[in-house]
């Protein structure tokens, strides 16, 4: 016979005191924010502040330097949030790519047999993993902004100059034949997944390996380029030219966010690049000395061999570093860059609504994050080594 968990009881059955201390803390936690609640709700009245996010609707009457969409200072608050949402997801993406570029190279460096790149990768790493990221940003924004002023701009083959201001680029503008160079970047990119998937399942079938860098090459790139040319090379693309004190045209990157991308890039493929020594130093030696032994060559073995089962090791704190990254962005505050923590700021500071926009930067970044992680764990189960 079972025994049942009555009243009298339940403090001496396991799993009915189990129930029953939980159901105590979550009545203590509600209780906790309930008063927390109306003490906010009663301090915010006794202010004379009103709670809600229907000052977002109200206009900012500020300017903002950097920005992807169009804004100023006549627009709401909640369209400077959103401003500063896109500039911290731009430097964001930016340090993401760099820094894995950068520490998947470094990472490989310096496991070379060359003595002088192991060690120069080598003290690449101790020094930037041990300077703080603070410093580092105002170290290179110092840099940037000491460069000569606009009238003495350095010119970068005729078309694009840095000065003191920032990088001032070509910007292009598209015609409407265009749209049929999108396509056929699109239709050739499906068709070389396609390819690829068939050249796995062909090479399990029969061994047969097929080219798809070459292939991809040509699909990818000449394809599009002689679409591109085909159609008279629908993009014309906007030169800066100098005026007396500026230039006119073109699109400026400011030293704000190059001196961010560079420090965060930098700063985050140190410790990439050490997680990625660590995932090759995992794979056994014999799977190279088997893969020398077949007659591959020393970058196949990496690439097809080695990296492949590293991958397994790299990917998990990878995603962290990702996650740090991202958070890390928010440091832009010391140097003026306007991503969504200095806007937020400079709202907060006219609006007083404290509250709401702590919420917004807690419900932003916590949703870029879980993004990440989740695209990440994604491809970590993708790419896992399928064991029998």
């Amino acid at each position: 016979m079972t025994n049942r968990i009555t009243l009298g009881n339940i403090w001496f059955d396991k799993r009915g005191r189990g129930y029953l201390l939980q159901l105590l803390v979550l009545f203590c936690v509600a209780i906790f924010l309930a008063v927390i609640t109306s003490n906010t709700i009663a301090n915010l009245q006794r202010a004379g502040l009103t709670s809600g996010f229907g000052f977002l609707g109200d206009q900012a009457f500020f300017d903002i330097n950097q920005r992807l969409i169009d804004y100023t200072s006549q627009s709401s608050f909640g369209r400077a949030l959103i401003v500063g949402l896109l500039n911290t997801v731009l430097v964001s993406s930016l340090g993401i790519l760099t820094a894995t570029l950068i520490g998947f190279i470094a990472g490989v460096l310096r496991l070379s047999n060359n003595w002088l790149i192991s060690r120069l990768i080598t003290s690449y790493v101790e020094v930037t993993r041990n300077v703080p990221l603070l410093l580092q940003i105002i170290f290179w924004w110092a840099i940037l902004t000491s460069l000569p002023k606009v009238r003495e701009s350095i010119s970068i083959f005729g078309v694009s100059f840095i000065n003191n201001r920032g990088l001032r680029a070509p910007s292009p503008n598209f015609e409407d034949p265009f749209i049929w160079v999108c396509f056929a970047i699109v239709v050739c990119l499906l068709l070389t997944l396609a390819l690829y998937v068939w050249s796995g399942r062909r090479q399990k079938l029969t061994g047969e390996t097929f080219p798809i860098p070459l292939a991809g090459l040509f699909l990818l790139v000449i394809t599009p380029l002689v679409v591109f040319y085909s159609l008279g090379q629908p993009i014309n693309w906007d030169i800066p030219t100098r005026t007396r004190f500026n230039f006119r045209g073109g699109f400026n990157i400011t030293p704000e966010l190059l001196a961010l991308w560079i420090a965060l890039a930098t700063y985050t493929g140190a410790f990439i690049s050490e997680i990625v020594r660590a995932g090759i130093l995992s794979v056994s030696t014999g799977q190279s000395e088997a893969a020398l032994s077949l007659g591959l060559r020393k970058n196949q073995t990496m690439r097809l061999i080695i990296i492949p089962q590293a991958l397994r090791v790299i990917i998990p704190p990878l995603t962290s570093q990702y996650l740090n990254l991202t958070k890390n962005s928010s440091l832009a505050i010391a140097i003026g860059y306007q991503d969504l923590v200095s806007i937020g700021g400079t709202i907060l500071n006219q609006s007083g609504h404290a509250l709401e926009v702590v919420g917004i930067w807690m419900f932003v970044y916590l949703s870029l994050s879980l993004a990440t992680s989740a695209f990440m764990n994604w491809y970590n189960k993708r790419i896992s080594l399928v064991e029998r």
